[in-house]
């Protein structure tokens, strides 16, 4: 049986991370595809990101726009902290899994289509 498990438990509350966070898991877009934008948002004001994310043409604007606004409702909400004081700390893009799909060709071949996914973080604190 495990043993100090209320201390163990109290000790993981006080070193957890008190920051804002939105993570969306199994986008359909590649996780190279989300770096490109996500590079140009590290950083920045939440503000400053979102307008970034309007002029940008790019496919992974609009899942990148939808996480920012969730973590800035998650800090407005759960901390109680002000949206206009927030930052993107961390920002980052890791690949999740591979669907693999199949289609005949000609002389009834048969190649391999990889369809990756990607899970994004964003992570925001409070500008001093």
């Amino acid at each position: 049986m495990a043993t100090r498990v209320k201390e163990k438990t109290a000790a993981r509350r006080e070193n957890a991370d008190r920051r804002p966070r939105a993570i969306a898991r199994h986008q359909r877009i590649s996780s190279r595809k989300v770096r490109i934008v996500i590079d140009l948002l590290r950083g920045k004001n939440v503000y400053d990101a979102l307008a970034i994310l309007k002029t940008v043409p790019k496919a992974a604007c609009p899942i990148v726009e939808k996480l920012i606004r969730s973590a800035m409702a998650n800090a407005e909400n759960n901390l109680g902290m002000d949206p206009k004081s927030l930052y993107i700390a961390e920002i980052y893009a890791n690949q999740g899994p591979t669907m693999k799909r199949y289609r005949i060709v000609s002389r009834s071949m048969v190649h391999a289509y990889l369809h990756r996914t990607s899970h994004i973080t964003v992570i925001l604190d409070e500008a001093k």
